[in-house]
């Protein structure tokens, strides 16, 4: 008798994970509604996210939003002198933005369009 309970609870738990698959298929419509419903958590556009960086460069918490905007989109392009010792430029190709960054505080000391390798030493202090 376990088996049998157990052999229809993984019936159940296997159909509802593959149920969104062929519906999908089916009626795309459906697909785009999914794809609507997954917008960025912080409800904010890639420009809006961008423009709160610039503003708040220099300030605590600047990386905080920086990993949370941007994760796992930045690319490193460079390191260079400034801030407290050392920054990284960090490249964003989605949106094409430099932002530099300073480890040791944590904070976004420079935004840039664009890829920039070497920002001027004014900007990045």
């Amino acid at each position: 008798m376990k088996l049998a309970a157990m052999l229809t609870s993984v019936a159940l738990v296997g159909c509802f994970t593959i149920w969104d698959a062929p519906i999908k298929a089916i009626n795309p419509i459906l697909a785009q509604a999914s794809a609507a419903e997954a917008k960025d958590a912080t409800g904010l556009t890639p420009q809006q996210k961008i423009e709160f960086l610039a503003k708040h460069k220099g300030e605590f918490g600047s990386g905080d939003a920086l990993r949370r905007y941007f994760f796992g989109d930045l690319e490193p392009i460079a390191v260079q002198p400034g801030g407290a010792g050392m920054v990284v430029n960090l490249y964003n190709k989605t949106n094409d933005v430099t932002i530099a960054y300073c480890t040791t505080y944590d904070v976004v000391v420079a935004v840039k369009k664009g890829k920039v390798t070497k920002f001027a030493p004014d900007e990045v202090k």
